[in-house]
């Protein structure tokens, strides 16, 4: 693989030996990301190490395409000045860290290479639902104390918005008669469904201006169970290429959801799990010291909803294709799969019923489809 001739001096640095008796195993990642040009674990002599190469000359489809603007969710250098400037380590006394930064190459064609700690806990994906609880009560404890931080130019702002603008696929089926009678939506999306998704389209610009007015943090904006990893009671959280600016809460609200997206836990478990999470993130804001009014912490909560305005388009576009797994590295359960994400979807839309009737009495104006 060219990667191996390119990286030699650099496995030399990191792992001490050539790069010919290193062992280069590919990593799952998002391979329609722009800027990700591969994720590798390097082994080498009982040692390794995990290679993580960030680019903006990978050609890809708009929707995840590499951008220059350091204030973009996707610019491409994000990532590594994150990790260089020790930001990624902020959370570290309230029990969340970053894998630690071995190196970071400024290769010859331009790309960054990134050498990080390997971290060997356990993956949140196979984690007990208390575990989950107590991953979010230590992300409490950190926003609270840390708050939104000193802001940096290449951190993103604005996140939610320009993530979501990009996700277009499907929109127009929303109303469309004959998308909603596919087999998979018609037997495994819940009664009311169209209904509510149809609702939170339309209000999305309201629930976006929301979120931005709520009290700020510094946010990860990628948690989700494929991101974090045990290291003893405390949480390794990987991936820090979006962050940047959000509100209270909204890591919570992004973490929840995916739990369930992906199959890591079943839909049954996420109103139970959500509770115990949202009073374990409250109780860890009040640790920290944070004083703040809690409807507004609940709020960013369940106005996150808007973050998946564009999945319930995506789903119908994409019933009649092969369902695959993240990464593409193998097939996924049709059946599964929809009446999994419906379900979740389904708690999303109470999410946004929630907001809709809090937010008035926070000052908010009402949303367009009223409360």
């Amino acid at each position: 693989m060219p990667e191996v001739a390119v990286a030699d001096a650099e496995v030399r640095e990191v792992l001490g030996v050539p790069a010919e008796k290193a062992v280069f195993e590919p990593l799952t990642h998002n391979p329609w990301n722009g800027v990700t040009a591969g994720v590798w674990r390097v082994t080498a002599g009982g040692r390794s190490a995990v290679l993580k190469v960030l680019t903006r000359t990978k050609e890809v489809g708009v929707t995840w395409a590499a951008s220059n603007d350091p204030r973009h969710w996707n610019f491409w250098r994000r990532e590594a000045y994150v990790y260089q400037s020790g930001l990624a380590q902020v959370w570290q006394r309230h029990g969340i860290r970053a894998p630690r930064l071995l190196a970071c190459v400024e290769r010859p064609g331009g790309d960054l290479a990134l050498w990080l700690e390997d971290v060997q806990g356990e993956p949140a994906t196979a984690w007990p639902l208390d575990r989950h609880v107590e991953h979010a009560h230590r992300l409490g404890a950190a926003q609270g104390a840390v708050g939104a931080g000193e802001d940096r130019p290449w951190l993103s702002q604005r996140f939610l918005r320009d993530y979501t603008a990009g996700k277009t696929t499907g929109q127009d089926l929303l109303d469309d008669d004959e998308a909603w009678r596919h087999p998979l939506v018609r037997e495994h999306f819940p009664a009311g469904l169209r209904e509510d998704m149809v609702r939170l389209h339309h209000d999305r610009e309201w629930f976006l201006t929301v979120m931005e007015a709520l009290p700020r943090a510094f946010c990860h904006l990628d948690q989700w169970p494929a991101n974090v990893r045990s290291e003893g009671r405390d949480s390794v959280v990987l991936d820090w290429a979006f962050a940047g600016d959000g509100a209270l809460g909204e890591d919570l609200g992004n973490y929840l959801p995916d739990c369930v997206f992906d199959l890591f836990l079943p839909a049954a478990d996420l109103p139970g799990l959500a509770k115990a999470a949202y009073d374990a993130y409250l109780h860890g804001l009040r640790v920290s010291g944070w004083r703040g009014d809690e409807r507004l912490v609940r709020l960013g909560v369940c106005a996150s909803a808007v973050k998946y305005d564009w999945l319930t388009a995506l789903m119908l576009a994409r019933a009649g294709d092969e369902q695959v797994d993240y990464g593409g590295q193998g097939a996924v359960h049709a059946e599964l799969r929809y009446r999994e994400r419906g379900l979740t979807l389904a708690f999303l839309a109470g999410w946004a019923r929630e907001a809709r009737l809090l937010a008035p009495r926070l000052g908010f104006t009402e949303a367009p489809s009223g409360r």
